[in-house]
């Protein structure tokens, strides 16, 4: 089980009606395959085209539910992410619209079905991915918290874990740095 099952159900279920292909991401992600870590939010990569945007504000429409049109339209021109707030709850559900690089690409491609509620898989980035997305958070902010994040998933997911693909990544966004004092910090 996870934090936030009732919203992480609810977005599953909204994406997949909709065809969208989604992952989470970030802390939610980083605790499924590494270290539990509390956290505030669900960030979820997801392929949002302009046309899925009136969809997703049906489905997450008040009172309960609270989604800026105008940000997700945004979001979907620039790249960029808006929000989905549970006005009941606060709970935030952070939509980064999915990157088109290669890197993009491989990410989507790579993403799992994983069982962490009960009665239904939900679909989270390869651990690989959030390691490669987690550095790039370490070099940006250099917080020590992403840096635990990644030596919970390397020390859980053992051999299992394709270090050689996040050293490619690694090498290509200039994060070989970060990754070998992630390594380092295991």
């Amino acid at each position: 089980m996870v934090e936030h099952e009732d919203i992480l159900r609810r977005l599953a279920d909204v994406m997949e009606e909709l065809n969208i292909s989604y992952m989470i991401v970030g802390s939610v992600a980083s605790s499924v395959y590494g270290r539990w870590r509390a956290t505030e939010d669900i960030d979820v990569v997801a392929d949002v085209k302009h046309g899925d945007i009136a969809g997703i504000c049906e489905k997450f429409s008040s009172p309960e539910y609270y989604v800026s049109p105008e940000a997700a339209v945004q979001a979907v021109r620039a790249r960029g992410q808006f929000n989905i707030i549970r006005s009941t709850t606060g709970e935030k559900i952070d939509v980064m619209v999915a990157r088109r690089d290669e890197w993009g690409k491989s990410q989507l491609a790579r993403r799992r079905a994983v069982r962490v509620l009960e009665d239904r898989d939900v679909y989270f980035a390869a651990p690989e991915d959030v390691v490669i997305a987690k550095l790039m958070y370490c070099k940006e902010g250099g917080s020590e918290k992403h840096l635990r994040d990644i030596a919970g998933i390397l020390k859980v997911g053992g051999d299992e874990v394709d270090q050689e693909y996040i050293g490619r990544w690694a090498a290509t966004f200039g994060l070989t740095q970060v990754w070998e004092q992630a390594r380092e910090s295991d």
